[in-house]
């Protein structure tokens, strides 16, 4: 067994500079036209590759342990979506058309396996519970507003192939400088895919399958490169509260099946033990006091076929949760990474905090099946120097609760 408790974090990073520049200056370069190849093109993936070398350093230095490319590569160059975890996949697909303002919705024929429907995002349960709130710009609740409206109007192909082949090589390069160390690039998993707006195809299902398939190349792309695959889907818990009313938690679970099916015919023919699943309840900051439980909703991630569950429990709405694994009995081949700091204060936590969260549930499901890590990403929620010095706090949090730990035998921590 271990006598390490090990660390990571769900992905994003704090942009540097240069990369927020290039960036804007893609975008710009996009609606005029850009070639592969050209000059422009160039110099866009050299700024890249500089970041996710130096970014890979970073967290090396902070003594993380499973670390990433800070997604930089899924940085977004128009302005269809200011998040890169999700607005990242339009660039990488056919099938799609982007609209200045929002299209009248389209009726879709019922699934066949649920007829529950998500409502548009205005509509989410907290947002009418607190509309006071979720209005007032001093209000502290963040919510990026859309400026442009993509929508699926022919059928999704996947067209990534060069986008991804610079994400596995960029980190692939970092990384070959530091022999040993495991890196993870994230992906977009289909039923969070599929909130994009549809008019092609005639149910939900259909387009949650359609997604699958086309998703499925450039999750293989990366386990193939040698990498960990992490799956990014905040929808299995996070639709819970965009459908109104509020369904069975029996209803919601059956809806929710449709999406692990989904993932599990993407995820074909690549080991569990490759794959983690990050499941989160959106990453804004507001009340959060229609999220759906963790225990009405465990038992349904158990069946993804996947390794390692990354799961939010430093925040004041989930870190109770921890008392679920006291009665709910992790599946033998799988690893928990719990968050143990959170993308939602900019309150750095103590690393003796740190530390009492790992041993909660190392306690429950073993020391050797946890690795610690963080709610959601980082780059985009805090300052760069919070990030910085939540990482660190990590780090230094996982080494008590390592010492706490393995101090004694592991029989007498089983």
């Amino acid at each position: 067994m271990s006598r390490h408790i090990a660390t990571t974090h769900s992905g994003s990073l704090p942009r540097v500079e240069a990369l927020d520049r290039a960036n804007e200056e893609r975008g710009r370069l996009t609606l005029d036209g850009i070639t592969p190849g050209d000059a422009a093109d160039i110099d866009y993936d050299r700024i890249i590759a500089q970041s996710v070398d130096r970014i890979v350093q970073q967290q090396l230095d902070f003594g993380l342990d499973i670390i990433n490319d800070g997604e930089y590569g899924k940085s977004v160059v128009s302005n269809i979506d200011a998040h890169a975890w999700f607005g990242y996949i339009e660039q990488r697909i056919s099938g799609w058309q982007v609209f200045d303002h929002p299209q009248p919705p389209e009726e879709q024929a019922p699934s066949t396996r649920s007829a529950l429907r998500l409502g548009a995002h205005s509509e989410r349960r907290d947002r009418i519970r607190f509309h006071d709130v979720y209005t007032d710009p001093a209000s502290g609740v963040r919510i990026t507003k859309q400026t442009a409206f993509p929508r699926i109007t022919g059928p999704i192909v996947y067209t990534g192939q060069q986008a991804v082949a610079r994400d596995i090589a960029n980190l692939n390069a970092a990384l070959a400088k530091h022999p040993g160390v495991q890196g993870f690039i994230s992906s977009i998993s289909p039923g969070s895919a599929s909130r994009i707006d549809n008019t092609y195809y005639a149910t939900q299902e259909e387009l949650i399958w359609a997604w699958a398939d086309a998703l499925h190349e450039e999750y293989q792309a990366i386990v193939d490169a040698g990498l960990i695959l992490q799956i990014d889907d905040p929808s299995l818990a996070e639709n819970w509260d965009q459908i109104n009313p509020e369904p069975s938690v029996e209803d919601y679970q059956e809806f929710t099946r449709i999406r692990i099916d989904a993932l599990n015919y993407a995820l074909r023919g690549i080991p569990a033990d490759r794959v983690r699943l990050h499941v989160c309840w959106g990453s804004w900051h507001g009340p959060h006091t229609t999220d759906i439980p963790l225990r009405d909703l465990v038992n349904v991630l158990f069946e993804a076929h996947v390794g390692a569950y990354l799961l939010e429990a430093g925040n004041p709405r989930h870190e109770h949760e921890w008392q679920v694994w006291e009665d709910v009995t992790l599946p033998d081949d799988k690893i928990l990474i719990p968050g143990v700091v959170s993308h939602c204060t900019n309150v750095v936590e103590h690393p003796e905090l740190v530390a009492q969260r790992i041993e909660r549930f190392a306690r429950l499901v073993g020391p050797d099946r946890v690795v610690a890590g963080t709610d959601c990403g980082l780059g985009g929620r805090v300052h760069p120097h919070i990030a910085q010095a939540k990482l660190k706090s990590l780090v230094e949090g996982a080494h008590i609760a390592s010492q706490h730990l393995f101090q004694t035998s592991s029989s007498v921590l089983a």
